[in-house]
């Protein structure tokens, strides 16, 4: 696969294997019918929740035609990095006095690693092209609509949980993109290979696939656990379990995780104490231990409030009625947020006697409207 710069796909791809991505394809600066359509109806049933940005009317159309992005690009080169977890992300939901975290955020930020890889290639391109030719990369924070890409280059598949499958690697790819006025030749797409295969759809503890290839954020842990802001909805709190951030389930049972492998990135190896921590752990941290002890992880972007409601949420379900005296603690923090999630806590570890005493003794000091309804 050559280009009118010189540059071979085979000297873009081993060249993107030394920089440490483990996939490389490239794919038109275009998306299907087929996938505008899903974001159309993803954006317009609100299945978006709070992310207001997924129907921001600068962003849409930017997201639906990477043209729109940047008119000149003529490729979109594709890379991924192998972030395989080294055993069954879903044994901790058999412990449910330990954390389970997303397997991709138990150590550094991918963001910045894979868009340092991606700065490094794009250099290696300028440096190899005619004169006059431009890049752009972007990984994840940008309107770009990079799993169908993906599909497009070749990486792998949209699977029925709306992640990307790879043959190679399972679930478990973190992508990243260098768009160019480079033409290169593209990259035979993937198809789908789910055939009738149904298990992620059924492992969803919350129900958020209505359909195949169909997920309504408001429903989906990782969202509840990460970008919604206020106090979780309550239909949705037994079923997070043991979950403090994001969830892996959809993921984990793929059965094409068979032909995946632990990832050989140290970046992306899980943290010792972030492995199977024990909740009760994470309840006394003010804000700057919260900030030291995920400093460089993705974990440190939602914040000690909502990290202590997501970790009071997973106590109220570990049934360890003798950690409620830790929790009580917790009715005086600054966050309305916390208390809140405190007061479900111990509604579910206290007997009815016990919580109506303390009820009584924290309910009635109380302002916040939700803090309140939670006491009610």
């Amino acid at each position: 696969m050559s280009v009118a710069a010189a540059i071979t796909f085979e000297a873009l791809e081993a060249k993107a294997r030394e920089i440490g991505f483990d996939v490389c394809g490239v794919a038109r600066p275009e998306i299907d019918e087929r996938n505008q359509h899903r974001l159309d109806e993803f954006v317009a049933g609100g299945e978006y929740g709070t992310m207001g940005w997924m129907n921001d009317p600068e962003r849409l159309p930017r997201r639906r035609d990477p043209r729109d992005l940047w008119p000149d690009v003529k490729s979109v080169i594709v890379l991924g990095c192998n972030y395989g977890p080294a055993e069954d992300p879903l044994t901790l939901l058999d412990h449910p006095d330990r954390a389970m975290i997303a397997s991709y955020a138990k150590n550094r930020d991918y963001h910045d690693l894979i868009k340092k890889r991606l700065k490094h290639l794009a250099r290696w391109l300028i440096e190899q092209s005619h004169k006059g030719e431009q890049v752009k990369v972007f990984v994840d924070t940008a309107p770009v609509l990079e799993k169908p890409l993906a599909q497009a280059a070749g990486l792998g598949w949209q699977g029925k949980h709306t992640n990307v499958v790879s043959r190679q690697f399972g679930s478990w790819l973190f992508l990243g993109e260098v768009f160019t006025t480079i033409d290169f030749v593209p990259s035979e797409p993937e198809v789908d290979h789910c055939g009738s295969c149904q298990n992620c759809l059924t492992a969803c503890p919350t129900d958020a696939f209505p359909a195949p290839y169909k997920l309504d954020a408001r429903r989906c842990i990782s969202y509840l656990t990460i970008e919604h802001d206020g106090l979780i909805p309550v239909e949705f709190r037994k079923a997070i379990g043991n979950r403090i951030y994001g969830c892996d389930d959809c993921l984990a049972v793929c059965p094409w995780n068979k032909f995946a492998s632990r990832t050989s990135e140290m970046a992306f190896v899980a943290r010792t104490d972030l492995t199977a921590p024990r909740l009760i752990d994470f309840i006394d941290m003010d804000d700057t231990a919260f900030r030291v002890f995920f400093a460089g992880s993705p974990i440190k972007r939602i914040g000690r409030a909502k990290f202590l409601r997501n970790v009071l949420i997973a106590l109220g379900n570990s049934g360890a009625g003798d950690l409620a005296g830790r929790i009580e603690a917790l009715l005086m923090d600054d966050s309305p947020l916390v208390r809140g999630s405190a007061v479900w806590a111990l509604s579910q570890l206290m007997n009815a006697t016990d919580f109506v005493q303390i009820r009584a003794q924290y309910a009635a000091g109380e302002t916040d409207p939700d803090v309140l309804a939670e006491w009610a």
